[in-house]
């Protein structure tokens, strides 16, 4: 049966407002846990320079919004809240021609919330997701289903997932959320036994295998068979690192490559991970290969960064086709 969709994405909804902080908040660094503290002063009020509020956003719909974007026909599967925000989120998703075919509301619950406090560049982020009952839809066919941050409860879709990805013959591609990486490689089997593309960054990956390995091959090849052999047809055929400025690195199964950030001003880097998955997959789709890819992550990513919030930036397939062929000599290496 011909896929009716290119990308059908799975995953929550945000709301995030983003707070510019004033400059006399201080960095508090850590020596012994090697981790840097955002220090605000306790039981005051504080002052921020800005606030942007941007509606309908989140790992998987940045991906479904920032897909359809570059020319491919996609559809979202996500539960929001029965509210103005919610409505207005709707509104949203028809504007950016992403089919609403499987949205489910919340008649009882509103909307999901994230605050941002962004900071020299850095974001942190408080996140509140609203509990659902996550059902998955009758899908229609598609190429590829993307897979990312939910709320909590969400095991079901643990075993209605892969049944889908069987019977549909789509290609899974994983980028695992908060509550998602909690559950751990033993919970996630399911999953990860049907997964084409896993997206990770580095600090996931040693969370997901307990581990403080430095050595990004090490690390890649470790998720690649993080489900069982290739060989069985088991695990992510494509694995993918990325590692904030340092770039990010792709594993096929034969090789190992490296490419450096597409170096920009930086304005605020939520979405940026979501835009390098986004550019990746959306080149698989277009029948690239990984080099390639990577390549359209990195651009798309760097676009992002360059906005405030995850969905601005996200280009237009004119515009990456420009981007990239104003930077020929950006190309991944083989490590």
């Amino acid at each position: 049966m011909k896929p009716k969709f290119d990308l059908i994405s799975v995953g929550d909804t945000q709301y995030d407002v983003f707070l510019e902080l004033e400059e006399e908040t201080k960095i508090l660094r850590d020596e012994q846990e090697q981790r840097d503290y955002l220090g605000l002063v306790f039981a005051e009020k504080i002052p921020v320079q800005s606030y942007t509020a941007v509606p309908a956003v989140g790992n998987s719909v940045n991906v479904a919004i920032g897909a359809s974007r570059l020319g491919l026909k996609t559809a979202l599967y996500t539960v929001l809240g029965d509210d103005r925000v919610g409505k207005e989120e709707l509104e949203i998703f028809k504007k950016e021609k992403v089919s609403t075919d499987y949205i489910a509301w919340d008649k009882k619950r509103g909307s999901n919330f994230s605050a941002v406090l962004n900071y020299k560049g850095e974001r942190t982020i408080l996140v509140f997701h609203e509990p659902r009952d996550y059902n998955l839809p009758k899908l229609a066919p598609a190429r590829f289903l993307y897979y990312s941050s939910l709320a909590k409860d969400h095991e079901k879709l643990h075993t209605q997932i892969p049944s889908y990805i069987k019977k549909s013959g789509a290609k899974l591609v994983f980028n695992p959320g908060s509550h998602q990486l909690k559950e751990g490689l033993s919970v996630l089997q399911p999953i990860l036994q049907v997964t084409s593309v896993f997206l990770v960054n580095k600090e996931e990956a040693q969370e997901l295998l307990g581990t403080t390995e430095q050595d990004v091959k090490i690390l890649l090849e470790l998720l690649s068979r993080c489900a069982g052999s290739r060989e069985a047809g088991q695990g992510p055929e494509i694995v993918v690192i990325t590692d904030d400025g340092k770039g990010s690195h792709c594993f096929d199964g034969t090789n190992f490559y490296h490419l450096d950030i597409f170096r920009v001003p930086v304005k605020e880097m939520t979405g940026a991970g979501d835009a390098y998955s986004t550019g990746f997959v959306s080149a698989l789709a277009y029948g690239n290969n990984v080099k390639e890819a990577m390549r359209w992550g990195a651009v798309n990513g760097a676009s992002v960064i360059q906005k405030i919030g995850a969905r601005e930036g996200l280009l237009r397939k004119d515009e990456m086709e420009k981007m990239l062929q104003e930077n020929p000599g950006f190309q991944p290496i083989i490590i």
